[in-house]
């Protein structure tokens, strides 16, 4: 089975180009506007894209009310948004979040959230996930589409600030996954929890890539 997007229908039931690029994580971002209406929303199409400087990126798709998404459009209008990450006991509120609403509603008060705030972004933080990024926002690559809904804002930020919750460590100071069970995007309706880990560790490495990899502290 083979067809070419846009220009051929595809033969399946359910396209399965979403179902393939998976699990991916979960850009649950806050932002505000600078009016200090805030908001609070779930992106599936988010990434880490390097690290010296660490920097993140959203793609954001345009609002099926019309036009860009609050969150882009406050992301440029204040220079910050913040990474709160989704986890397993937050899936519903998460869920909550990425509803159509008018504008102006509260998302953290619609999904039953307490908030935090942050130490350099004017957003707020979701005070029950486990760890935070504050970004600064560095610039906006606009994608076009075939349809409205399909144009795309691709946001780049680099992390400023980093939190993590004492009680989501390990004893050797790295982040306790399975504790955390963070939720990722599959295709269709799916989504994914975190529940196993395994290790591999690239044959031959040299120690300066193996620390790099493991993200060992640097003189540690």
């Amino acid at each position: 089975m083979h067809f070419a997007p846009g220009a051929e229908a595809c033969p399946l039931p359910f396209d399965p180009f979403k179902a393939c690029t998976v699990p991916r994580p979960i850009g649950w971002l806050s932002t505000v506007s600078g009016a200090g209406q805030h908001n609070l929303a779930p992106y599936s199409q988010w990434q880490n894209l390097t690290y010296d400087p660490p920097m993140v990126m959203l793609a954001a798709n345009q609002s099926v009310l019309g036009g860009r998404k609050d969150s882009v459009r406050n992301i440029e209008e204040t220079g910050w948004f913040v990474w709160n990450m989704a986890t397993w006991d937050l899936r519903e509120a998460v869920n909550i979040s990425a509803m159509a609403l008018p504008h102006g509603v509260d998302e953290f008060e619609r999904a039953g959230l307490d908030t935090l705030p942050s130490v350099d972004a004017p957003c707020l933080r979701v005070a029950q996930s486990p760890c935070h990024f504050e970004c600064k926002y560095v610039t906006t690559l606009r994608l076009p589409g075939k349809t409205d809904v399909g144009t795309t804002d691709l946001i780049v930020g680099e992390v400023v600030r980093i939190h993590v919750n004492d009680d989501a460590l390990t004893p050797e100071g790295k982040l306790d996954v399975l504790k955390i069970r963070p939720i990722a995007r599959l295709g269709y309706y799916d989504y994914t929890v975190i529940d196993n880990i395994f290790e591999m560790r690239i044959p031959e490495s040299t120690e300066a890539e193996a620390a790099g990899l493991e993200g060992r502290r640097r003189g540690g």
